[in-house]
């Protein structure tokens, strides 16, 4: 984990973001592709990801559904064991 300090205007006492290692070199990645500094790419995508709908866009989908089909009583009986359903399928030879 990676320790993230900065002094703001609206810093709390105490109010520190640790930042998992994955999070933190995301951010290093981005600092050196956009010369941007790391309390400007924080709060950039802070920002974004409070504005946009994206977890609450989530709830608003229907859920998937599949039709149902229908095919008819099993062919070999049953499919309790594999084995069994194997050798009528393929024959002996299966193993």
């Amino acid at each position: 984990m990676t320790s993230l300090f900065s002094a703001t205007s609206h810093r709390a006492p105490g109010s520190g973001v640790t930042l998992e290692d994955d999070v933190a070199a995301l951010l290093k990645r981005a600092q050196a592709r956009t010369k941007k500094s790391l309390k400007q790419l924080v709060n950039e995508a802070l920002r974004h990801a409070l504005t946009t709908d994206g977890p609450r866009a989530a709830e608003q989908h229907t859920p998937y559904q599949t039709s149902v089909h229908h095919a008819g009583r099993c062919l070999v009986g049953s499919l309790e064991c594999v084995a069994d359903a194997l050798s009528i399928a393929e024959g002996e030879d299966f193993k």
